[in-house]
């Protein structure tokens, strides 16, 4: 959150996993939503429970484990979209 500073525009997107010590990674992602609503967050986890708890918190989710391809699948999608909504190219 520090580095993000008060505007978030330092950042495209945020990667979290959603297994985390102290804040858990959705946690994490409804505060930057909260925080900054245009900032995609991307989620990853390798706990198929995880996704069965809460499958309606609305961020992107990638299962573990995921090639690169994947990742950068998403990446782009998100970041594209966010490149649209906040006029940037």
């Amino acid at each position: 959150m520090e580095l993000l500073k008060q505007d978030g525009v330092a950042f495209e997107a945020v990667f979290s996993d959603v297994v985390m010590p102290g804040m858990g990674g959705i946690a994490l992602a409804k505060l930057l939503r909260a925080r900054f609503p245009n900032l995609p967050v991307i989620l990853t986890t390798g706990y198929s429970h995880v996704l069965a708890e809460d499958t309606e918190h609305g961020f992107e989710l990638l299962q573990k484990p995921y090639s690169a391809e994947q990742l950068s699948r998403v990446l782009r999608r998100v970041t594209g979209a966010w490149r649209t909504r906040s006029g940037r190219m």
